[in-house]
């Protein structure tokens, strides 16, 4: 499990004359490396090619140049981004005994007062002031990503990718019906297992067979169809292989807990697992923010609003917990979250349901956190026997 730590501010006291900082700016290209060296007076600023070899042994280097200038240094703190590079350069750091971050890309705050120039040396002297101010311990300068661990990545990638290919495999049916519908074909299934065989046998409005170019794309896409439909097989056979082999293994308790639950499958449970409740989160306020299912106040003197949900967490928990919430009014009617939302929506005003759904969504991620966590069942719910 990832280690748990204050993404807000350092819980560790900062020597500025004992530690060296730097912050790297990561493009495919290049690395930008920019420092603060005790006993320096320049600010050192280094173009590496994006090799982890030559970026250790320029912090090496800094390190000796200030251990010449009479400051021993004690601490090695280095921060990049959050991009497409992901996480693997801050472990490799980690391995080599320096204390590496992640700043979230979007917590550090940048000037409006005019059209801002944006340049690689500008992002980096902007990157080393929030990281600064981060390992100060203020509040407000920028917030740091949990690092997950290798393992952690690679357990999310089944059902991410199970996802991607859902969403391939309706627009591949979405298209084929419209190439049909354009011809004036409107009953016809291109998701049976001999659509292939029937396409040659089906007439457009006019009577007429289906053009030849047309009747090649179809054919192309139900292949492409047929592939992606067995993919999805593939993991989903896979996913229940992997619980079968170590149902007392944490995540995959977790998995099993939350499948017991009346209305979640086990696609649902295992993306809330290991995109949200594996996490070490302080606490379920930590939970729902997490997941973006908390509010954007706007205040200002008298008024009092609210702009909607703050969407800042991850998206596919958002969209997941959405829709589990309006599953869960089917199948778990008598539970109290569901008469909790009754009650509110009973005189049936407009866009309350939907409002409303979000804040059920909330309380639903939440006890489930709590299920998984402490063992509580939330009241009222219906639990599948355990196997």
């Amino acid at each position: 499990m990832s280690e748990s730590f204050d993404v807000r501010k350092s819980d560790q006291p900062f020597d500025q004359s004992r530690s060296l900082v730097a912050v790297i700016e990561l493009s495919q290209a290049s690395w930008l490396v920019g420092g603060m060296v005790p006993g320096l007076k320049r600010r050192p600023l280094k173009k590496l090619e994006p090799e982890k070899e030559k970026l250790l042994a320029l912090l090496v280097g800094w390190r000796d140049e200030a251990l010449t200038a009479g400051h021993e240094i004690e601490r090695i703190a280095v921060a990049c981004e959050s991009g497409r590079d992901g996480f693997w350069l801050v472990r490799w750091l980690r391995a080599q005994g320096i204390e590496a971050y992640v700043i979230h890309a979007a917590s550090v705050a940048v000037s409006r007062v005019h059209r801002r120039p944006k340049t690689d040396r500008l992002d980096t002297e902007m990157l080393k002031r929030a990281f600064l101010g981060w390992l100060r311990g203020e509040l407000g300068h920028c917030s740091m990503v949990t690092i997950p661990s290798c393992e952690e990545e690679d357990a999310k990638r089944p059902s991410r990718e199970r996802e991607t290919l859902v969403g391939e495999r309706t627009r591949l049916i979405n298209a084929m019906k419209a190439d049909l519908t354009r011809l004036g074909i409107c009953n016809f299934n291109p998701k049976q297992r001999n659509a292939a065989k029937q396409l040659e046998s089906l007439r457009t409005a006019e009577g007429a067979a289906i053009p030849a170019n047309t009747l090649a794309k179809l054919l192309r896409d139900m292949e492409r169809l047929q592939l992606v439909v067995a993919q999805i097989k593939a993991i989903e056979a896979a996913r229940l292989k992997r619980l079968e082999r170590s149902p007392q293994e944490e995540p995959h308790a977790m998995v099993i807990l939350l499948a017991r639950v009346v209305g979640i499958g086990t696609e649902t449970a295992d993306m809330l697992v290991r995109e949200v409740l594996y996490r070490n989160l302080r606490d379920r306020r930590a939970v729902a923010r997490y997941a973006g299912l908390t509010g954007s106040p706007d205040e200002s003197g008298s008024k009092r609003r609210e702009k909607g949900l703050a969407k800042a967490g991850n998206a596919r928990v958002r969209r997941g917990m959405i829709q589990l919430a309006w599953r869960l009014l089917r199948f778990q009617k008598d539970s109290a979250l569901v008469q909790w939302y009754r009650e509110r929506t009973a005189d049936g005003r407009g866009g309350l349901r939907k409002t409303m759904i979000v804040a059920l969504a909330r309380k639903l991620l939440i006890a489930l956190w709590r299920l998984v966590t402490l063992g509580e069942v939330p009241e009222g719910f219906i639990l599948r026997p355990a196997l």
